[in-house]
């Protein structure tokens, strides 16, 4: 159950962020990778799974297909911090045995809920990422633009992502000030599930 410790940052205007332009002090980055990330959210429609604080999607990479639960967790000026649970699967369909190691596992076995879980909502998107890292540190920095929509809505996806994978939490907030002395950036706290949501007029958070 690895816990998520990530900075989110909203991209001010719809100019597109050139990562190969960005330098981090005292920190080396690497080559880019980019790659279309296409995720599906579910939830019951009175959205009980919103009501437990628990999120449940299924991405797709373009090669291989994951499953992921995340709890609502805590946010602080852009900090997102919650327990994730991610794993590959082989097709769309919902690996039950993987989701009853999860916080989902009352849920599955509550007949008046889990049959109800249908598709949401859909971000798709082009992530562009680069891994910023020293010695001690290393942070993923994703450059995300696309699209969240469901069957009546779409609204915007332009942000940037730095997730720690290895390191001080310190060193993840020393990183978003850089990069935000560099870009028009402003730290949010709502994750692409929120704003999914959101297309809902819902007000309970995630």
């Amino acid at each position: 159950m690895p816990l998520e410790q990530e900075m989110k940052l909203s991209v001010v205007g719809n100019d597109d962020v050139d990562l190969m332009q960005l330098g981090f002090q005292n920190f080396q980055c690497s080559g880019i990778k980019e790659q279309r990330l296409v995720s599906t959210y579910f939830d019951t429609p009175n959205l009980m799974l919103l009501k437990k604080h628990v999120g449940l999607r299924l991405r797709f990479d373009g090669q291989q297909w994951f499953q992921t639960v995340k709890e609502s967790g805590q946010v602080n000026n852009g900090l997102h911090q919650r327990n994730e649970w991610e794993d590959k699967i082989p097709t769309d369909d919902f690996d039950l045995t993987l989701l009853r190691q999860t916080p989902l596992s009352a849920l599955i076995e509550d007949k008046t809920i889990w049959p109800n879980i249908s598709q949401l909502f859909i971000t798709d998107f082009i992530r562009q990422s680069i891994l910023v890292s020293d010695e001690n540190t290393e942070v993923e920095l994703a450059y995300d633009k696309g699209t969240i929509s469901n069957k009546e809505k779409t609204t915007a996806i332009h942000e940037i992502e730095l997730e720690l994978k290895r390191g001080d939490i310190s060193q993840l907030q020393f990183l978003s000030v850089q990069l935000m002395m560099q870009l028009p950036l402003k730290a949010t706290e709502k994750s692409k599930a929120q704003q999914g949501y959101a297309l809902h007029s819902t007000k309970v958070q995630l």
